[in-house]
């Protein structure tokens, strides 16, 4: 599997749809997608690879497979958009969410659905967003150039 394309993910349902390269044949990539859901692992469809078991040409075809999956199998119904406020970072996906005048975040890498998110709250999503992305900076060593 390639990186996760978070920056092509789709909000949609309570989900989180992300696509990625699954594989190549005769130079053409063939796409997959893997599932988040807003209310994390009381759902069946939570950090889930392809239910539907369709492989998509491109990805708005993916995208496509992804929604009539979840219109026919959700095992919930969304009363918001928790996955509104998400950021691409360094091909990290952070999604900032507020509870009352609190902010938190989770934090997936490039190639998992793991959340490596820590455990602090924030007053703003602003100041969330500038912790993440200095603790990002911080373990991205660029090689010297000699």
């Amino acid at each position: 599997m390639t990186r996760l394309l978070y920056e092509s993910s789709l909000s949609y349902k309570g989900f989180l749809v992300i696509p990625f390269v699954f594989g190549k044949a005769d130079n053409y990539e063939i796409y997959s997608y893997k599932l988040l859901a807003e209310v994390g692992y009381k759902s069946q469809l939570h950090k889930v690879e392809n239910p539907a078991g369709i492989y998509g040409s491109g990805i708005d075809n993916i995208i496509d497979i992804a929604k009539e999956h979840i219109d026919k199998h959700a095992d919930f119904v969304s009363h918001g958009d928790y996955f509104k406020t998400r950021y691409v970072y360094k091909n990290n996906l952070i999604v900032v969410y507020q509870e009352e005048d609190k902010y938190f975040y989770d934090h997936y890498p490039q190639d998992s659905l793991n959340n490596i998110a820590a455990p602090k709250i924030f007053s703003s999503a602003y100041e969330c967003i500038a912790w993440i992305k200095q603790g990002l900076d911080a373990s991205y060593v660029r090689p010297r150039v000699r």
